[in-house]
């Protein structure tokens, strides 16, 4: 009898040990997503009172987010194979110290080139974190739990992109740009003590593995070279760039399979179709969306004559809905297949790109904000699912390679996603401000480029479904 009850006891503590580490690591994880997309966003509304400040040009300005989507997309993968080795929560209280360090440091600097080098190191710091944190929820979360968390981690990356530029335009406008940088450390302070105190333990599945550093060094001058080749679309010398690097990429595959400890395993887009379609529909959802934002901000203040504040309120109907329904979605990709959600939420996306590209000088408000909720509602039903699809279709030593794929195809989509709104724009009405005189152009570019987006997406939709069904997901509830 005490034989049973001590048993029930010791039970019983696990149970609480477990759900004290679970909501510790969802809550630290959380926000964590949250910093990325708030900087990200934050500084783009800073950009002009930055540019008065050190008289910067257009370039030099475009290189303060650029630096940074640079760097995070180098290191992303190098990052997760470096904590799948050595210990993710090493790499993930590593990388929030490099980011708050260097926001600390940027809120400081006396130049623009100083500012820039700040955000490459953030961009270090953020891929670390960024690749371990997915990866460490993962290896806490049980899979019956894992869309609801997977659901709340993304919620919080929109809720990123919805406050920031709004915090950022208070922030900027009352205290100076600086305020959003010292802003940031207090967060990534917050958050390293939180992770020190709470999360008890090491998750490291590849122990003993040695780090392929010529294949990390080919993967990061290809994604160099793509990234920054992409930045200079339609220019000639962004061809070269970008041939540049799918030879290096080619060069990449060549040397992560013949080498025994690879920093990245391509044989799981070879072996294991649920993760090789999942990223890929990834990447398509990113590349048909991301540049919606920036046609509409466009679209709204040229055509429809709105000022920033008033666009802004507008654009916030999409990152809010997707705020609000993505824990919803994870949750119910827990009992429900997730492969069905996400591409139900792709096909839903599709609809409102077609929307979008109904587009006319008068097209109501109204219409424009219930096409953003719907293309937001498309978006919040596939990424959570998706992203958890991802993660549960590989071993546990390959969870951080996973988390720095789903960032990967994340940042190459959005990449890819202004470079086809880029080119379609320049070949619409060229290297010409936009003004009266060439808004039927600028609305024809704007429809054409929705009606590739949705062409884009519909692709999608089919490797989204095509992915078959994961074989260890479960219906069990909490």
């Amino acid at each position: 009898m005490i034989d049973h009850e001590q048993e029930r006891q010791t039970q019983q503590t696990v149970l609480v040990s477990d759900r004290v580490l679970e909501n510790s690591t969802l809550f630290v994880a959380t926000l964590t997503s949250f910093i990325g997309p708030f900087m990200i966003s934050s500084v783009n509304v800073a950009l002009p009172a930055i540019q008065v400040e050190f008289t910067a040009d257009a370039v030099q300005l475009s290189w303060i987010g650029t630096a940074y989507l640079l760097a995070t997309a180098i290191f992303l993968v190098p990052a997760g194979k470096v904590a799948d080795i050595y210990g993710r929560k090493k790499v993930f209280v590593s990388g929030l110290a490099f980011y708050t360090v260097a926001s600390g440091l940027a809120a400081m600097v006396k130049t623009i080139a100083w500012l820039i080098g700040m955000r490459v190191v953030q961009g270090v710091g953020a891929a670390m974190f960024v690749t371990t944190g997915m990866a460490i929820l993962t290896s806490v979360f049980p899979p019956h739990k894992r869309g609801r968390a997977i659901g709340i981690y993304v919620a919080a990356v929109y809720i990123g992109l919805s406050v920031g530029p709004f915090a950022g335009g208070v922030l900027t406008q009352h205290l100076g740009w600086r305020s959003l940088f010292i802003v940031v450390v207090a967060l990534g302070v917050l958050t390293v003590l939180l992770t020190l105190r709470f999360l008890k333990g090491e998750w490291a599945d590849a122990p003993g593995e040695t780090f392929d550093l010529t294949g990390a060094l080919l993967y990061g001058v290809a994604i160099f070279t793509l990234v920054y080749g992409a930045t200079l679309l339609p220019d000639r010398k962004a061809i070269y760039l970008m041939l540049t690097g799918l030879i290096g990429l080619t060069a990449f595959v060549f040397q992560e399979k013949r080498t025994r400890h690879p920093v990245f395993e391509v044989s799981l887009f070879q072996r294991n179709r649920t993760f090789a379609f999942s990223s890929l529909a990834a990447l398509i959802n990113y590349s048909a969306t991301f540049a919606i934002t920036f046609l509409l901000s466009l679209y709204l203040q040229y055509l429809k004559n709105m000022p920033p504040q008033t666009t802004g309120a507008v654009l916030m109907a999409q990152p809010i809905i997707m705020a609000l329904l993505s824990p919803l979605a994870g949750r119910l990709s827990d009992r429900v297949e997730a492969r069905m959600i996400a591409s139900a939420g792709m096909l839903v996306t599709v609809l409102g790109l077609i929307n979008f590209a109904r587009l006319q000088g008068d097209t109501p408000l109204a219409m424009i904000v219930a096409t953003l909720v719907l293309v937001g509602f498309g978006f919040a039903l596939f990424s959570s699912p998706n992203m958890s699809a991802i993660m549960g279709a590989v071993d546990k030593k390959y969870y951080g390679i996973a988390s720095g794929t789903v960032a990967t195809m994340r940042l190459l989509g959005q990449m890819f996603s202004m470079a086809i709104a880029t080119v379609v724009l320049t070949l619409f009405i060229g290297h010409e401000p936009i003004q009266p005189s060439n808004y039927p152009e600028f609305l024809r570019s704007i429809k054409n480029i929705f009606i590739i987006f949705a062409l884009l997406c519909a692709a999608g939709v089919y490797f989204s479904f095509a992915r078959g069904r994961m074989t260890g997901q479960r219906s069990k509830t909490d």
